[in-house]
């Protein structure tokens, strides 16, 4: 199980690197096909739907700081993480910082830990 959270760990941590390079490859690594997103409006977006948003330069995040993170494994292939954010981000040719909170859905699939679903809030 200690191993397991310090690959969930690592695969966070690749991630946020990987969002802020726009690393598409990586970030298909990371998150599962059939991976959605419900941001804080409610509205869903599929993997497809944010990678096409960084390849396209829609958005780009300049720095991600994680505020915490809790990891509960729930089964040996199956976690939850809960944590918070700090971005500065770009869009439009506007720059803003952006805070939320997160729980994330990862699944272990063929040995390898992927995210498969998000849900983000804004902190009140």
């Amino acid at each position: 199980m200690k191993n397991d959270e310090q690959e969930i760990v690592k695969l966070f941590e690749d991630g946020d690197r990987a969002l802020i390079a726009a690393d598409v490859a990586e970030l298909s690594r990371i998150f599962a096909d059939d991976y959605i997103q419900y941001d804080e409006s409610g509205d869903a977006h599929t993997k497809e739907d944010l990678l096409q948003s960084l390849k396209s330069g829609k958005i780009h995040y300049l720095s991600m700081i994680s505020t915490g993170r809790r990891i509960r494994i729930l089964r040996e292939d199956v976690a939850i993480v809960h944590g918070s954010e700090e971005d500065d981000v770009e869009q439009a040719g506007r720059r803003f910082p952006v805070r939320y909170i997160y729980m994330d859905v990862v699944m272990k699939r063929k040995g390898k830990w992927q995210i498969v679903g998000s849900q983000l809030a804004k902190p009140t």
